[in-house]
């Protein structure tokens, strides 16, 4: 099982950097609205505008969407990539199922393609609780079969990888085992699985993490897990849920998570099933980051983001 070094967990291994980042994040929640009290496209708009717990990412100016035709309709991937890609990431954003698009990660996304020479498509699928689950995962499903179709003829490579953080996370398993399952494809080289929420009856760091606001508390967890499960299906579902999956088939993955997440006991328990079940499970655990810490400008996520890339570039 991957080996979890204690001392990670102590506050003498958060550096200064760290905490000062924490601190002025709990400092900027702490005079942000409930985002429950407002309708989800008003919180959608905010973040759009800005107005959210992450900063806006500066756009891509070679980004380009192309659609493809999905279950419910049109689905935008948006493109970033080099002109000789070394290979493609299939991007799934976080958010909750709620919350987030496409091309809020363009500078991580950038990076990628900068530094890694992979092309990124990023989808736009759909939120919760105007479509809620099967919605999201059918349009990655979907995706993720464009690309086995066309990703050669487009980007000269056959050289795959999937990833996305917290809900994004989820998505990419469940596309994985989805592929696996439906369709006897197993496509992909590597997992990039970053914060991930793989149990949404909520593990016991997510269960006991309570109401600091530093990103993602208790409370958001279950009202994003109600909103993404409008019928009230059960959180247990293996298509829902991939920690309670057969994991048979999975490719390697590397999962990231900062002490300070709530769900840190989702990578520490996935990691441990995935190695179990025979499969390359590599586990970073950063000291006292926060949930999805990658989308701030600060040492930890320079950090996250070159073990991230050894990961890639192994495979």
């Amino acid at each position: 099982m991957p080996v979890v070094d204690p001392s990670l967990f102590s506050p003498q291994s958060i550096t200064p950097e760290t905490a000062a980042m924490n601190a002025d994040i709990l400092a900027k929640m702490s005079v942000l609205p409930d985002i429950w009290a407002f309708p989800p496209e008003v919180i959608r708009e905010a973040r759009r505008a800005g107005r959210g717990p992450f900063p806006i990412s500066p756009r891509s100016p070679r980004a380009r969407i192309l659609t493809i035709e999905g279950k419910g309709g049109p689905l935008a991937l948006r493109i970033v990539s080099p002109e000789q890609p070394k290979g493609v990431y299939l991007h799934l954003h976080g958010g909750g199922w709620v919350l987030g698009q496409a091309d809020f990660q363009d500078g991580m996304l950038e990076k990628w393609a900068s530094e890694a020479g992979l092309a990124c498509v990023s989808l736009e699928y759909r939120l919760a609780p105007e479509h809620p689950w099967p919605a999201g995962p059918d349009d990655c499903e979907t995706a993720a079969l464009w690309l086995v179709a066309e990703g050669r003829a487009l980007f000269g490579t056959d050289r795959y990888f999937i990833g996305g953080e917290s809900a994004g996370g989820n998505l990419s398993v469940v596309t994985l085992l989805r592929l696996r399952d439906r369709h006897g494809l197993t496509p992909f080289r590597g997992a990039n699985l970053i914060a991930g929420c793989y149990d949404l009856g909520l593990t016991p760091s997510a269960r006991q993490f309570g109401s600091e606001r530093l990103i993602l508390t208790t409370r958001d967890i279950r009202l994003f897990v109600k909103h993404y499960l409008a019928k009230g299906e059960n959180p247990s579902a293996p298509d829902i849920s991939p920690i309670y999956a057969d994991l048979r088939g999975m490719p390697p993955a590397l999962f990231s998570v900062g002490t300070r997440d709530p769900l840190i006991d989702d990578s520490l328990f996935m990691a441990a099933r995935w190695e179990a079940a025979g499969h390359q499970a590599s586990l970073k655990i950063w000291p006292g980051g926060c949930h999805v810490f990658q989308g701030f400008d600060f040492p930890l996520t320079d950090q996250a983001f070159a073990a991230e890339r050894a990961f890639i570039e192994a495979l």
